[in-house]
């Protein structure tokens, strides 16, 4: 989820800072890949979207702070990884890392540097027009099934790059999303959505938290939602809601605080036929379970849940410093550490993907 107006501007500042003790390093690399029609999105229109990988580094690797906010006032503590590394050898398992609405590769940090660390090589990207890096914009709030490309755009770059390709084990390939992440990791694994279904329910159930206009981009409502769809510059893009935004090779799936489940259908989640680890918080009122989490644990059947006592939505960004726990308020207030909810999913992603892949 995008983190307020404060944060509209603010580009990605990484603080530096040697690594300490005998743990594996993580690199860090970014890049651009060709997203055609990503410009529809784009508030600049742009055709391409960024990413962010992380991977295991060679020991001794110097790594750095990541943090968002201005370097002397950071507000987010994201992990710690070395600019460019160079990657130790051996080939790693991949994961596509999808971000919340008006998220970005950098506030998922804390979960792909983690992920890094543990033996994986981690590809995630700034949504076009729907992250907190750029401008928020009506379509890229509003196309979330072009999200599925993006990571596949971003997969691709990836494997053309020579210093990462001979690293990547893509037989073990795996997809993982926080909020509208986790919808993108669904239909990366092949699940198709019922654009209809979701706006039936929508009027059936206006308060449903995924149906309201989020923090984020506080002025979307749901009619401006369609009257956006309806103009001729994003028709093209609306008929294709329901097609076919698998990624080859998806073998399987994590989420966390999955949202806009209510756009798949039931019997449309009973065809997911890859592994899928679910974790939600008791407290979500964003993406709420009962709607959202429990309803894709009750239809996939290859699902395992992990419910968190005491969790909201907002617990899955990255940890609030200091300042940003004073400027950002509720955006930074949980009544579980956020250190303990990352360690949780983290572990409970490690061990999922080490039995899946």
């Amino acid at each position: 989820m995008r983190m307020m107006p404060l944060l509209l501007s603010l580009a990605l500042w990484s603080t530096p800072a040697l690594a300490e003790g005998p743990v594996t390093a993580v690199g860090e690399r970014h890049g651009q890949a060709l997203r055609p029609g990503a410009g529809v999105r784009d508030a600049e229109q742009r055709e391409h979207v960024r990413y962010t990988v992380w991977y295991p580094a060679q020991a001794g690797s110097h790594e750095r702070a990541l943090q968002i906010g201005p370097p002397q006032a950071p507000l987010f503590e994201v992990g710690r990884a070395a600019d460019d590394a160079v990657p130790a050898a051996g080939t790693w398992p991949v994961l596509l890392l999808s971000h919340g609405n008006g998220g970005s590769a950098r506030m998922m940090g804390w979960f792909g540097t983690a992920m890094a660390r543990a033996g994986f090589l981690v590809i995630a990207v700034d949504h076009p027009g729907n992250n907190g890096v750029d401008a928020m914009t009506v379509a890229g709030s509003t196309l979330t099934w072009e999200r599925a490309g993006d990571l596949k755009a971003a997969l691709a770059a990836v494997h053309a790059d020579p210093a990462l390709s001979a690293h990547l084990d893509m037989a073990r390939l795996g997809v993982a999303g926080y909020s509208a992440g986790g919808f993108t990791a669904l239909l990366a694994a092949g699940a198709r959505m019922d654009l209809q279904r979701l706006l039936d329910f929508c009027r059936a159930q206006p308060q449903d938290g995924v149906c309201q206009p989020q923090a984020e981009f506080p002025t979307l409502t749901l009619q401006a939602r369609l009257d956006a769809a309806a103009t001729p510059a994003l028709q093209p893009y609306v008929r294709q809601a329901g097609d076919d935004h698998a990624i080859p090779g998806v073998r399987a799936v994590f989420l966390m605080a999955p949202a806009i489940v209510q756009a798949f259908a039931p019997a449309e989640l009973e065809q997911v036929v890859q592994p899928v680890g679910i974790v939600a918080g008791e407290r979500d009122t964003v993406a709420a379970p009962p709607t959202n989490a429990n309803v894709a644990a009750a239809s996939i059947p290859h699902a395992t849940r992990l419910t968190l006592p005491g969790v909201g939505h907002y617990d899955f960004l990255s940890d609030c410093t200091p300042l940003g726990r004073q400027r950002l308020g509720p955006l930074c207030e949980v009544a579980v550490p956020r250190t303990q909810t990352h360690a949780t999913t983290i572990d409970a992603a490690t061990r999922f993907f080490r039995d899946t892949l």
